[in-house]
């Protein structure tokens, strides 16, 4: 077995995220249990590139897809897609919070504007160029909580973080073939780039 670090993990780094509305009959399978939340039958939809690095525990990149859902009556962030490039993240990731990762291999291009791309042995998964706006002031708290299927049960998870937020305009190109292949039909609502966070994950 891959070893990896115990929980918490404190991670930091630069996340790069968009936000679609999309209709419920297009979301991806959520965690037995949970139910999507929509508003006028369209449910919040985010995917995001990260990039782990600084004080990070692990210094790795990441593309993942989520899902805002409801267990019960509380809301919670469920991950239904994500890919990573580091086998002692995909094997942590699995065994403490049932987070389903994969393996990918990924480009990173920093200039004025950020680029990425990933792709799996099975072809491309998706690419996206990021481009700054608009510096927001502060560092801002974030926390929620993440609900995935662990031994056949509902694991819920703490995330706490701090964040220097930016406006961002962002281009993504996903394959029709992909399983993020519904992203590429519609621009995102909005775009962020979470600059320099600082993150504490589990408990």
């Amino acid at each position: 077995m891959t070893p990896y670090p115990d929980e918490p993990w404190h991670l930091a780094g630069q996340m790069y995220l968009s936000l679609w509305l999309v209709p419920r009959a297009e979301l991806p399978a959520l965690v037995p249990g949970t139910r999507p939340l929509t508003v006028a039958g369209r449910g919040l939809v985010g995917a995001a590139w990260v990039v782990y690095e600084n004080d990070s525990v692990l210094h790795y990149n990441e593309l993942l897809r989520a899902v805002a859902v409801r267990d019960g009556a509380r809301p919670r962030v469920c991950i239904t897609d994500i890919w990573v490039d580091s086998e002692v993240s995909m094997a942590g990731g699995r065994a403490l919070w049932g987070i389903p990762k994969e393996m990918a291999t990924f480009e990173v291009r920093r200039t004025d504007a950020t680029s990425f791309a990933a792709k799996t042995d099975r072809g491309a998964l998706a690419a996206a160029r990021y481009t700054e706006r608009r510096r927001l002031p502060g560092r801002w708290p974030l926390a929620y909580k993440l609900v995935q299927t662990l031994n056949g049960r509902i694991k819920t998870s703490a995330v706490r973080s701090r964040v220097a937020l930016r406006s961002a305009h962002a281009e993504w190109t996903v394959p029709a073939d992909s399983r993020l292949g519904a992203l590429g039909d519609r621009a995102p609502l909005v775009s962020l780039i979470l600059r320099d966070f600082t993150l504490r994950f589990g408990g």
